[in-house]
């Protein structure tokens, strides 16, 4: 990796860990912001989808206008959703940020083995991330269909899907109550 690059990633770590803080100190029980304090995962489901719909607003202004300002912005938003949403499961001992990072970044380097092969000079620090997750049929064989590499991964597990249809419905509804309080 290059230094620039390296600086880069230096720069976005510290950024994260002070916004991670701004969240923390948001939240704390003496000196938190009374709204804040009050969140729950629940609670903060509709700002979630709300702020998802500001991001489609903000890139389709962009490409409307060429103005990445807007964009920026509500990209901050919606990630401020996940930091303040891992604050409270962090809170109530169920996960960290650190968790939901390396959870997806574990999933990426899974479902791209055409990308991320061990023994590669340009893994870096991410070598030892790409032996521990490469995915291997029961044979221990690497499997490269995405199809399989999900199945591979859904195995054993009560998966997200059985509850989908049902969250699609409620998205409905949140963005109907988003769209009224809005104005539209």
């Amino acid at each position: 990796m290059n230094m620039k690059n390296s600086d880069e990633r230096t720069e976005t770590g510290k950024a994260m860990e002070q916004l991670q803080e701004i969240v923390a100190r948001l939240r704390d029980p003496e000196t938190g912001c009374p709204w804040d304090k009050r969140q729950t995962l629940e609670s903060l489901k509709p700002f979630c989808i709300e702020e998802s719909a500001e991001v489609v607003a903000g890139i389709n202004q962009y490409t409307a206008a060429g103005n990445a300002d807007n964009l920026k912005e509500e990209l901050g938003d919606l990630l401020l959703q996940i930091v303040l949403q891992a604050q409270v499961a962090e809170e109530q001992g169920l996960f960290t940020l650190s968790d939901v990072i390396r959870v997806i970044s574990e999933k990426m380097i899974r479902r791209h083995p055409h990308v991320f092969h061990p023994g590669d000079p340009d893994n870096g620090d991410l070598e030892d991330i790409i032996r521990e997750n490469q995915p291997l049929d029961e044979e221990g064989r690497l499997l490269t269909s995405w199809a399989d590499i999900k199945a591979l991964e859904k195995k054993g597990k009560d998966t997200s899907d059985s509850w989908l249809n049902e969250a699609f419905g409620e998205v409905g509804e949140l963005i109907q109550k988003a769209k009224e309080r809005k104005g539209f």
